[in-house]
């Protein structure tokens, strides 16, 4: 299967280059402020997520019911039956086999909570998208690439229940491959409605210069470092990696651990092995403490280039050292609930930044 990065995503989304002159300013501001409030959401329901997954809630609610699962359990039989479908998940069997009902309440509202965000997503989505083509306050291609986002926020809510599935047959884990390419597909909606909504309020006015897209060049590389972090983080949830190793900046004492190529073939380290999947989360981060400050210097060393891309750099490393600072507290911490679920919001944060000095370049 072909995963299209968010690179991709957001230029192929993006509006027209002249989608901002073709819709009045009147017209553009609330398109916009819409479009950044549905990135709000997208940003609250990935952190809700991670809650979920921190707090080993994701598996309490077994079968996926878009429209009857908007009800929950009413009364003490509707709580009796949910939770005896629970009992009968691998889940229970092996690891929480003396929870009781109470405690089972404890874990299915955060999973709750995490679907009925996705619905109401769908809902502030949908509803101003079809009165603003009926009002014709947004351009015809821009409607287009409007409902393909849509379309995607669908199948992210079946790649949802497709992770979730992953966990209910024999491993009570699910596959940290569709985990990560869950996280994956929510950062790709982000990022292609976080692009347009920049588009919306920044249109561009004269074409970019020879310094411009240079310095473009090294702002999308970093956009997609940050991703492929990301992504990272994602796998080193997916396998708990972050419960080993909990020193820096050695790992148990060592920089390169001599487990990282334990399991053969090689190659499956990659994903399986812990101390291979965190060493890479490590190493990408060091790159991007190297490379975004060389990206914040040379815009700042570069004439010509807008304002607005040296401060956005700016903000990118100030919020960069703080997800790193928090990455470092979470793992020595053994993996604290708010620190991590901090950390996951941060790399969000620091993903719209990336995308943002990208955006004053193009």
């Amino acid at each position: 299967m072909r995963v299209m990065t968010p690179a991709a995503t957001a230029a192929a989304l993006a509006p027209l280059p002249n989608a901002g002159t073709s819709a009045s300013a009147a017209n553009a501001r609330p398109v916009a402020a819409w479009l950044f409030v549905c990135c709000a959401l997208v940003f609250a329901m990935i952190v809700v997520g991670g809650v979920t997954r921190l707090t080993h809630s994701g598996l309490s609610i077994v079968e996926w019911q878009p429209i009857v699962g908007t009800i929950p359990p009413l009364s003490e039989a509707d709580w009796q039956g949910v939770f005896a479908k629970y009992q009968q998940t691998p889940e229970f069997r092996m690891v929480n086999h003396a929870m009781t009902l109470a405690e089972f309440k404890g874990i299915y509202w955060w999973e709750y909570a995490h679907r009925l965000l996705g619905r109401a997503i769908g809902a502030v989505f949908l509803l101003p998208l079809l009165v603003f083509a009926l009002r014709r306050r947004i351009p015809r291609p821009l409607s287009w690439k409007l409902a393909v986002i849509f379309v995607l926020g669908g199948l992210q809510g079946a790649l949802g229940w497709y992770m979730v599935k992953s966990g209910l047959v024999d491993d009570p884990r699910v596959s940290q491959f569709r985990l990560t390419a869950h996280l994956a597909l929510a950062l790709m909606i982000f990022a292609a409605m976080f692009w347009i909504g920049l588009s919306l309020v920044f249109p561009r006015s004269a074409p970019a210069t020879v310094q411009q897209r240079a310095a473009r060049r090294w702002a999308f590389a970093v956009a997609m470092l940050v991703f492929v972090m990301a992504m990272t983080g994602g796998l080193v949830a997916g396998i708990r990696a972050g419960f080993a190793y909990n020193t820096f900046p050695l790992m148990n004492g060592t920089v390169v651990p001599p487990e990282i190529f334990m399991i053969d073939p090689w190659w499956k380290n990659f994903f399986w092995n812990m101390a291979t999947v965190q060493f890479d989360h490590r190493l990408l981060a060091w790159v991007l403490a190297i490379v975004v400050p060389l990206l914040w210097w040379k815009l700042r060393r570069t004439p010509g280039l807008p304002s607005r891309a040296g401060n956005g750099a700016t903000l990118l490393f100030g919020l960069l050292a703080l997800q790193i600072a928090l990455g470092i507290s979470t793992l020595v911490l053994a993996v604290p609930l708010p620190l991590a679920a901090a950390h996951q919001a941060g790399a969000v944060l620091v993903f719209a930044a990336a995308l943002n000095v990208a955006h004053a370049l193009r």
